[in-house]
């Protein structure tokens, strides 16, 4: 039996780690309120993939490589951002990535072809992923609080980002699908300032990362295994947020509301429900329930009617929201490599699908059903889940692991082997 810090009873242990998030230096809120933005950049073009569509006059498998552009490139991208952070340090690495996202998001708006609009994406995706990668690192070095405080911090940028990307793409997009990238451009140049004026320069590793370091913490069997599951997991997440916009055939605005309500289901899901599952029924089991639960809900997305589809696109944020949080701990704490190094080797990994689903979905219902895409991300949800079943040994955390805990009567909070 372990047993975690007295607690009073009646007090939630989450509720001391949730107000430090609050009580941070200014540098994290900084990188933090950039992280936000950059986190917006995903879900933007949600609302207006079909005015893309048409104002470039493009089909839909066309305008989906919006995302496969911007994901694949993300996705190599992760090979060398450690390499590149350790040699010039974090925060420009993170001004690095913030420049090239505010040049090639003012790009996109500029497009003249969905051709020109999918390469600006894809300078895009690697200014992001210098950002994000980069953030993340700098998130957990600077916060009060320890590693829990700032990944919390983290996936509160993350939700708040993707719950607002799709309510600025719907409000901007409404008078012109290109008016979203601009505003983008605009709001991570503010970031920029910010964090030029509050982040000072991070402390560089002892050891510069290598390029092969990355693909080398893949060789762990907890990360390999967490980065093979998040990878048929973001397959069906981006089978969710690329694909779903056509099915539901919404007027931007219309579609901007269903995205604005998954994206804030995902930000209370991944920032306050999951912590309490994760506590109560452990991580593993949290995670391969909240998988098996994203294929039901992506079953219903696929043979439901048209309110059932937006039901279970605003429901399958709760979903994602929990997914995100515990796959984020298992990629930080299951292994024994450096945290930027072990979340280079899980993104490289995972981004793959992200970039996959996109492209793939469309083309599914071209040569099958308007069914069979949610079909085929259903199924990958649940290898996602298989594969946490069968290697939950191996990503069991020795000191990250929450374990599902008991509040005895006299207050003292006993964790159950």
């Amino acid at each position: 039996m372990r047993s975690s810090k007295e607690s009073p009873a009646g007090e939630d242990p989450f509720d001391e780690g949730a107000s430090s998030v609050l009580r941070q230096p200014k540098a994290v809120w900084a990188t933090a309120g950039a992280s936000v933005v950059a986190f917006m950049g995903i879900g933007l073009v949600d609302p207006i993939l079909p005015s893309i569509a048409k104002g470039l006059d493009a089909s839909a498998s066309q305008v989906s490589l919006l995302f496969t552009s911007y994901f694949l490139i993300t996705a190599l991208a992760m090979l060398v951002t450690g390499f590149v952070s350790s040699r010039i340090g974090g925060r420009k690495t993170l001004l690095a990535g913030l420049a090239l996202v505010v040049v090639f998001a003012a790009l996109s708006g500029t497009s003249g072809s969905v051709g020109e609009l999918v390469g600006f994406r894809a300078g895009w995706g690697l200014g992001n992923a210098l950002f994000v990668s980069t953030s993340l690192a700098v998130i957990v070095g600077s916060a009060v609080g320890g590693s829990a405080a700032a990944i919390l911090l983290y996936e509160s940028a993350l939700g708040l980002g993707m719950a607002c990307g799709p309510l600025l793409g719907a409000l901007l997009g409404d008078a012109s699908w290109r008016y979203p990238f601009f505003g983008t451009a605009a709001l991570m140049a503010i970031g920029f300032v910010a964090i030029t004026a509050f982040l000072k320069e991070q402390p560089k590793p002892a050891r510069k990362t290598s390029l092969a370091d990355p693909i080398k913490a893949l060789g762990h069997g907890g990360l390999a295994s967490a980065a093979a599951s998040a990878f048929f997991y973001n397959y069906a997440f981006f089978t969710i947020l690329a694909f779903t916009p056509f099915v539901l055939n919404m007027t931007p605005y219309k579609s901007g509301a269903v995205f604005f309500a998954w994206g804030v289901l995902l930000a209370v899901f991944s920032v306050l429900v999951a912590p309490r599952l994760q506590a109560r029924f452990g991580s593993l089991r949290v995670l391969g329930g909240s998988l098996v639960l994203l294929a039901a809900d992506l079953l219903v997305l696929g043979y439901g009617n048209h309110t059932a589809a937006v039901v279970g696109t605003i429901v399958s944020g709760a979903c994602i929201g929990v997914n995100n949080t515990v796959f984020t701990e298992l990629a930080l704490g299951v292994s024994d490599a450096p945290r930027p190094v072990a979340s280079a080797g899980y993104n490289f990994v995972r981004w793959f699908a992200a970039a996959a689903a996109p492209f793939l979905a469309p083309k599914i219902e071209e040569w099958t059903s308007i069914e069979m895409p949610f079909v085929v991300a259903a199924v990958a949800a649940v290898i996602g889940a298989g594969i946490v079943w069968a290697r939950r040994s191996a990503l069991t955390m020795e000191a990250e692991e929450h374990e599902p805990m008991h509040r005895t009567e006299d207050g003292i909070t006993v964790f159950a082997n």
